[in-house]
């Protein structure tokens, strides 16, 4: 209605805007569509196109320029400096083929996600607790239809970092992305009793993760998290075994 003021959006929301906006932009300029030497869209057309704020353009143009991939020039614009980022970001490095490295990864990952696990019950709110439970439910079918189930896995993971309603441990597993769940590793051993026997596993640690969370007991959470991932790495270093 003519008159009314738009609706604010809420910090996550803008933080949302700013990290998409980097994304789009770091693939063009990664691409080499925005060649080294070349110019950025003025944060006029910026806005306009990716229906932004203006505070959200110059907020994204800050992330690439920390990256080491534009510098702006006053009164001429925003110029692409390079195809690289100046340093990795965190996790990028990551050699997820090594046990020790996925070892330093899941001491870490137990760390961070048996908290999440505890402010996820404490915090979450019914369709958070639901979306966890969705989560679950598209994993066991996907198993069950012989499915590769590691994406799936890892949005089990996201949905309880974002029942903590704390962004931070949601922005932890983003950055890991696919090095989190190194689950393509077990889902191709041969042994089709093996990879069920794991399947069955998974899915009855995940339950009670679910269960403790559903039931709001943060302690109970944080220990079938921890036992989780435990488990965890006890598994990959079974499968590497039987692979060797």
């Amino acid at each position: 209605m003519a008159g009314q003021s738009q609706p604010k959006s809420t910090r996550g929301e803008k933080r949302s805007l700013v990290e998409s906006l980097v994304a789009d932009l770091r693939a063009e300029i990664l691409d080499g569509k925005i060649p080294v030497g070349g110019k950025l869209p003025s944060e006029a057309a910026l806005t306009a196109q990716h229906a932004v704020s203006r505070t959200v353009v110059r907020e994204a143009v800050a992330a690439l320029r920390s990256e080491g991939l534009v510098e702006p020039r006053q009164g001429s614009g925003v110029y692409v400096t390079g195809t690289r980022r100046a340093f990795p970001l965190p996790f990028e490095n990551l050699a997820s083929e090594k046990l020790s490295s996925l070892v330093e990864m899941m001491e870490f990952r137990i760390a961070v996600e048996a908290e999440s696990a505890a402010l996820a019950a404490a915090r979450r709110s019914p369709a958070q607790d639901a979306r966890i439970a969705e989560t679950l439910d598209a994993l066991d079918r996907a198993a069950e239809e012989g499915q590769a189930t590691g994406a799936l896995d890892l949005e089990f993971h996201l949905a309880v970092a974002q029942a903590t309603n704390n962004p931070r441990f949601v922005d932890f597993l983003t950055a890991l992305g696919k090095n989190a769940i190194p689950r393509s590793r077990v889902a191709e051993q041969s042994d089709a009793d093996v990879t069920q026997a794991y399947y069955d596993e998974l899915n009855e640690e995940h339950r009670r993760i679910l269960s403790a969370i559903s039931a709001g007991d943060p302690a109970a959470a944080r220990a079938a998290m921890h036992q989780h991932l435990e488990n965890g790495l006890r598994r990959y270093r079974v499968a590497r075994q039987l692979s060797a």
